[in-house]
């Protein structure tokens, strides 16, 4: 069963429980359309959005990101997902043509949409883009320090003065993890654990679950000629945060 958390979005607001928090960091356009498609279907599976991306690479490639109240997303997840909404956007018919539907989990490197992540994930490094220069920039590189009311702090890697940056997350076009030995030492603990509770009762066996593996992902042709894939999201390659923004 998925375990709910709740999250304090700002130091004024109530708690909110996993489905509720919502996305500060967004997407414009066509993929915006997409989200609200895609938002309420997961929410009604225990899941939740991460990003949402469109791509051109290989025809029309709509990739959703989506996480379990852990943070991670499993096939089996991915494949609940992909039977639920495929429906729902064979309906609204979003996109015009034939294109590849990707259901993944937000990975190692994973983006930093909410209010919780910035706290979640203190400590690690982060990549961060501003829709608007702070103070002459638009891009920064640090370690997370939480964040404060609205704001996240960071601690720059290039910093001389000793000095930490604050950024509105309102005023962030995207943020992402950067793949350190930290962060994946963190990853194969949490990965560890949560195969320590899916082991099946009475058994001292784990219960069936796909391994790990992003170049193995399932494929099928659906009726109105978009694909589905499913799986997990590699580790980008470290480049530009604007690279990645929906159209």
């Amino acid at each position: 069963m998925l375990q709910e958390f709740t999250a304090v979005t700002s130091m004024n607001d109530a708690p909110t429980s996993f489905a509720d928090e919502p996305r500060l960091i967004t997407e414009p356009g066509r993929a915006a359309r997409i989200a609200a498609l895609a938002e309420p279907v997961l929410a009604g599976l225990g899941y939740r959005l991460v990003r949402l991306r469109i791509s051109g690479a290989a025809g029309c490639t709509v990739q959703i990101m989506a996480e379990r109240p852990d943070g991670t997303m499993a096939i089996e997840d991915c494949e609940a997902v992909s039977r639920a909404l495929s429906p729902v956007l064979d309906v609204a018919d979003p996109i015009e043509g034939a294109y590849q539907l990707e259901i993944s989990s937000p990975g190692i490197d994973r983006p930093l949409v909410r209010h919780s992540d910035f706290d979640r994930y203190a400590g690690h490094v982060a990549q961060v883009e501003m829709t608007v220069p702070v103070e002459g920039r638009r891009r920064f590189r640090g370690q997370l320090l939480g964040t404060e009311g609205d704001s996240v702090r960071i601690r720059r890697s290039d910093a001389t003065d000793g000095t930490d940056d604050v950024l509105r997350i309102d005023d962030m076009m995207e943020a992402k993890l950067v793949l350190t030995d930290a962060l994946i030492s963190q990853s194969l603990r949490r990965s560890k654990h949560g195969n320590r509770e899916t082991q099946a009762p009475g058994s001292g066996k784990h219960a069936s679950h796909k391994p790990y593996n992003h170049q193995t992902r399932q494929k099928h042709q659906t009726n109105t000629g978009h694909q589905t894939r499913h799986g997990h999201a590699a580790p980008e390659q470290d480049q530009p945060a604007s690279q990645f923004k929906g159209d």
